[in-house]
């Protein structure tokens, strides 16, 4: 798909620039809210409208997380990793194009893209969730039922 072209708008530039300038694969709130530290006067409904242009032609990625959509102002080839449990997304690089290339040679298929979104718990997340399950456990208060954990307090 080629570029939709777009005259010059001083708001979709900062918009771009406020979702380029972040890892967090913002919200259009989040964009608003820090669009506005910039442009005090802008709407909500103008950061949706340029989030919207800025998709179509091109220029930024959106993201679906549940009924939340999110953009990604990396539109290089990568691919997602979201933790389920603070919500957090992830660029990553794509680590063995080989096995998309012998899954298509196996079906007799062309894949033309990839898109490849992984889902599980980030390092914090896990870090986070060892800690407290380890002082749970020193106070012989963390249980397991039908393989999983459940605290006894």
């Amino acid at each position: 798909m080629e570029p939709i072209k777009q005259r010059y708008s001083h708001q979709r530039e900062t918009i771009l620039t406020v979702v380029q300038g972040t890892l967090v694969h913002p919200t259009a709130d989040w964009v608003y809210k820090a669009t506005r530290k910039i442009i005090p006067n802008i709407s909500l409904g103008t950061v949706y409208r340029n989030l919207n242009q800025l998709v179509e032609s091109g220029r930024l990625l959106k993201l679906k997380d549940e009924a939340m959509v999110r953009y990604d102002g990396n539109t290089g080839q990568h691919d997602h990793f979201r933790c389920s449990v603070c919500g957090k997304w992830y660029d990553i690089e794509l680590l063995d194009e080989a096995i998309f290339k012998s899954f298509a040679e196996k079906h007799d298929f062309r894949i033309e893209a990839i898109n490849l979104e992984l889902e599980g718990t980030c390092k914090n997340c896990l870090d986070s969730w060892l800690h407290v399950n380890i002082e749970h456990k020193k106070r012989g208060c963390l249980r397991t039922w039908g393989g999983l954990f459940y605290f006894c307090h």
